[in-house]
Order: C-alpha cells, then structure tokens, then sequence
C-alpha cells in the first residue's frame, strides 16, 4: 500500500455504516485477533464473512469481538467546529466569502493534536463533530481549507482512530445527493455505528432532519437504518449510547423553542421517541456543535 493510500484510509475509516478502525475478527495461532486487509466481519441473513466495505455497501452486524465486551473505564477525545476560515471571515464580517485566510485555525489545530498525542493513556479515538471547514459546498477555498486540515489531521498518533461527523458547512445547509457524496469521498460515511469498550456509538447526519427536501429518500434512509440499530442494540442488551451530530436535539430542555442552534421541534419529538423507545438501553447522548 503506498503511503498516500494508507493516509487516505486514516480520513474514510466510516465504510459500510461503521468504522473499519475498530474491526476485529478471527482469532490467531497465539490468541490474538487478525483480518483480512481492509475488511471487517459481517453478519448478514444469518451468514457470516469476510467483506471489504464500500460506498453503498452495508452489513446488518458488525462482528467486533471484544469491543463489544465492558472491560472498565476508557475515554475519548471530542471536538467540532475546526471550522478552517471561519476567523478571517467574522473578523471581517463576511462570513459567506471572507473565508480566505485560515493560518490561525491551521496553528490551533496543531496544538490540538499534538497535546492529544501526548495523553497517556491514550484516548479510543478522536472525534470532530462537524463544520470541519468554513467553505460551503461550491464555494472558493473550499478544497484547499480541506487539504490544510487533512495535513494537520494526519499528524495525529496512528493508534488513535478519526471519527468525523458532518455539519452544514460540510454538507450544505440544505443537503443534496451530490454534496453528501462529495462529503463521503473525503471523510467516509455521512452516519454509521461502532462499539468500542462495550459502548455503541451512533454518528448521525443532523443536516437531513434540518432540512431534507433536496434528498428526501437519504433521511429516509437514515430512519430505517437508525431504526435497526436501535433494534439491533437493544436485543443484544445495550447499557450505554453515545451519538454524535453536529446539530443538538435541543440545548437545554427538550420543550424549548427552535432557534438555529437546535432542531424543530416535530423534528426532536420523533427523534428523541425513538431512543426512548428502545428501552432496554440507557441513553447518553451527546451533542456539541457551538
């Protein structure tokens, strides 16, 4: 594998509806866990096999061995909004084309990654909860606030996984087939699930309940596959949730009034019956986009 292969894999580890940086499988002469390169073990329609996850292509079950198992406490780090341009603009007052500088976001996330690189014990992963540039879909310095960010990110220590979630300056405030795509190339699925330590986490993409009505059939989608993991948690007795998005449900008690920092109403409700519906879990939510 050449080396801009293996740092592209550290960018679209989300494949397949999960994250491929957690897979585990069958067991080794001396006890250990060993797969195929690039695949992770599937559960489908009561069979079980070796897959190399792909755009579009989905397992029922992830197989992750013992991350499905509570070993004790661990911990991970999270951050949203690196927001690449984002400084330049408000300073200016331009925040839809004043995006051309980012050299100070550039400097801050280095010394993100490099403090998270010397945490001992290290972290399970390092998730971004969206806007991980300022360049709309379209828009100018789109690409190179994109590039500048991978070059930092990929300084991160190669034992701590990347986990990206998508917000509005990512995907466009009004999603489209075409900007979730374009999303998908470059930092892996829009919304999947993994365990890590005994703990399921749920990546969602919080665009398509904001505003889905250039791609009504993909929130659709995401119900139905939401729906099924939920399931799928709460037969195999689940204790512990986490989910990540860029927009929170709401900010400070459920029945507040929408503003642009949370999700309508109807919205919320639909959403939040479907975590209290599965009752044998208990839900720990997290949301963070301010």
């Amino acid at each position: 594998m050449s080396v801009m292969a293996a740092v592209g894999d550290v960018f679209r580890r989300a494949r397949g509806r999960t994250l491929t940086a957690f897979r585990q499988g069958a067991r080794n002469s001396s006890g250990g866990l060993r797969v195929p390169a690039g695949s992770i073990l599937c559960r489908a329609a009561g069979r079980e096999g070796w897959a190399w996850p792909r755009r579009g292509a989905e397992c029922s079950e992830v197989v992750s061995g013992d991350e499905y198992q509570w070993k004790g406490p661990f911990y991970f780090i999270q951050g949203a909004d690196p927001q690449f341009g984002l400084i330049k603009a408000w300073a200016v007052g331009n925040t839809g084309s004043g995006d051309d500088e980012w050299g100070e976001e550039i400097k801050l996330t280095e010394q993100a990654v490099q403090a998270i690189n010397k945490l001992n014990p290290k972290p399970k992963f390092f998730v971004l909860c969206g806007d991980l540039i300022h360049g709309m879909p379209g828009t100018q310095w789109r690409k190179d606030q994109e590039q500048d960010l991978k070059n930092v990110l990929k300084n991160t220590d190669q034992d701590i996984p990347l986990v990206f979630v998508s917000g509005n300056h990512d995907i466009g405030n009004t999603p489209t087939r075409e900007t979730i795509d374009n999303y998908c190339k470059s930092w892996g699925d829009d919304y999947f699930s993994f365990w890590v330590g005994g703990v399921f986490f749920l990546v969602l993409n919080s665009q398509l309940y904001f505003d889905s009505s250039k791609c009504p059939e993909l929130k659709q989608a995401q119900d139905a596959w939401l729906n099924g993991q939920l399931a799928a948690a709460e037969k195999r007795k689940c204790k512990h949730i986490i989910v990540f998005q860029h927009i929170p449900l709401f900010l400070r008690k459920p029945d507040e009034d929408h503003d642009y920092f949370n999700l309508e109403k109807s919205v919320r409700q639909e959403i939040m019956e479907k975590f209290q519906n599965a009752e044998a879990c208990m839900m720990r939510v997290w949301f963070w986009s301010r």
